[in-house]
């Protein structure tokens, strides 16, 4: 049995898979899909909401030409009953659709959660010595949240701005269609001018969730770790560390924001251009009568109803692409196999001896770096091995291949004369009972702690365990024991 005295490093960093965009608009397709009942339902109290909305406008021209400029009061009362009910309409509907739609929402992120949850415990042990827990910690918590944008509000109120932009371009032409041509052409450089932008905020926000998902790793590191980094004195070190990555993470927003404020700029001239449009053919519609003063009232309240929604979409558009940017990230590790995808045409392990054998293995976490070199031994079940060596001589590497947490390179790891890579990892590891060299806890009473491995043990079976392991010796001076 021979071991390279190499200090133990971690498993490299698997490599960051090339990102699909396909794969991310099919995740999209697929959570709309699931969310389809509520989407639709949000869809049609939209649709109700924005023609009620396109009452009290278009109520204007009649005010004006008919009301007003006829004298004909018998239309007053009518049309103010016709504005309060599109008004109630409108406020129903709009609270209806957020408690449906934005309830779904909710649904949806603590689903993606749990998928993601489960997918990344799933993971063989290799991607977490190369991962930092609060990266993890982001994809999970994190990047799930901006799918709202997608089976929540976000998606209604895009197409709800865009039918009301619609129905308005229409009202437009047919009020005055050489007038909204002029508009149409402004509009169109501003459909440009979102495609432009979206395409660049896109990887802005990719970035800021790779850029805070590493921050928030060093910091729980710094945290959980602090005893060390006070011992060493490392706390301007840290510091530092800290305060480069709140450096880039203000960098990245400050370039999202540049974004965004060119979009609202852009926005800010085209409904100025339009303005002008405005008095000058509209003016001049009035001197020549080919249109109403009340009209041209409606036109105005008319081209609201489009510019509005142009900004709404450009909002709306930049949260989209945010939860695009996220969608992204998490398949990046969902497209990554578990341990029981790999394990699917393995054997399974009923029952567990207890002999473990290695033959001729080789070891080594980096390409060239070898901890392990034609290792052979055999322990008998029922026997004590130990391992003997310097620090870094591979101890716990020899460990680690036998609870399958890595797979060597050369040779074989035997247990009961079956070779580990062709059993089970699940099925296998449901025999072992390990004591780590690296002492860990859950928050929770001694008892759970105890009963990690069997949820349903027995308080008979729990302080059995305790003494066998000594624990019951401070138990007992606790008022509440275990």
């Amino acid at each position: 049995m021979t071991t390279a005295n190499t200090p133990e490093q971690a498993p490299p960093k698997p490599a960051k898979p090339k990102v699909n965009r396909e794969r991310a608009w099919a995740e999209a397709r697929e959570l709309i899909y699931e969310h389809r009942r509520s989407i639709t339902i949000g869809l049609i109290l939209m649709v109700i909401s924005r023609l009620a909305g396109l009452v009290l406008p278009a109520s204007s021209k009649y005010l004006i030409d008919e009301v007003i400029g006829k004298q004909r009061g018998n239309m007053l009362l009518p049309l103010a009953l016709a504005a309060a009910a599109a008004t109630v309409v409108q406020a129903i509907t709009g609270y209806a659709n957020s408690q449906i739609v934005s309830v779904a929402a909710q649904k949806a992120i603590a689903n993606m959660r749990e998928r993601v949850q489960q997918h990344v415990l799933r993971l063989p042990v290799s991607y977490f010595d190369s991962t930092k827990s609060g990266v993890l910690i982001s994809r999970i918590m994190n990047d799930a949240d901006g799918i709202r944008n997608l089976v929540g509000t976000g998606l209604i109120q895009l197409v709800g701005g865009l039918l009301t932009a619609i129905i308005a371009l229409g009202v437009l032409l047919w009020l005055n269609w050489k007038m909204t041509v002029g508009t149409v052409a402004f509009l169109g450089l501003f459909g440009v001018a979102m495609a432009m932008a979206f395409s660049k905020l896109r990887p802005l926000f990719r970035k800021r969730g790779e850029i805070t998902a590493e921050v928030t790793g060093r910091l729980a590191e710094s945290v959980g770790g602090i005893r060390i980094v006070k011992v060493y004195v490392a706390e301007e070190r840290e510091q530092a560390i800290f305060s480069e990555g709140i450096l880039r993470l203000w960098r990245n927003i400050a370039d999202t924001i540049t974004g965004t404020s060119a979009i609202t700029a852009v926005t800010t001239v085209i409904i100025g251009c339009v303005g002008l449009i405005i008095i000058i053919f509209g003016g001049r519609a009035i001197l020549n009568g080919s249109m109403t003063l009340g009209g041209l009232v409606m036109y105005v309240f008319f081209i609201g109803l489009v510019a509005a929604p142009l900004v709404q979409i450009a909002n709306i558009g930049t949260q989209i692409s945010e939860a695009f940017a996220g969608l992204d990230r998490i398949r990046e590790i969902r497209d990554m196999a578990t341990e029981d995808q790999q394990d699917e045409r393995r054997a399974g392990m009923d029952d567990v001896n207890g002999e473990v054998e290695f033959q001729g293995v080789d070891f080594e976490y980096d390409a060239g770096v070898p901890v392990l070199r034609n290792v052979s031994f055999k322990a008998g079940a029922g026997t004590t091995t130990a391992l003997v060596g310097s620090s870094g001589s591979g101890k716990s590497t020899l460990l680690g291949l036998v609870m399958a947490f890595s797979r060597p390179q050369k040779g074989r790891v035997l247990v009961d004369g079956k070779d580990l890579d062709t059993l089970k990892l699940r099925a296998f590891r449901q025999h072992l009972g390990v004591v780590m060299q690296d002492n860990f806890l859950f928050d929770g009473t001694i008892k759970e702690n105890i009963a990690f491995s069997k949820p349903g043990a027995t308080q008979a079976e729990i302080e059995q365990v305790g003494k066998i392991s000594h624990v019951e010796e401070f138990v007992s001076r606790f008022e509440k024991g275990y």
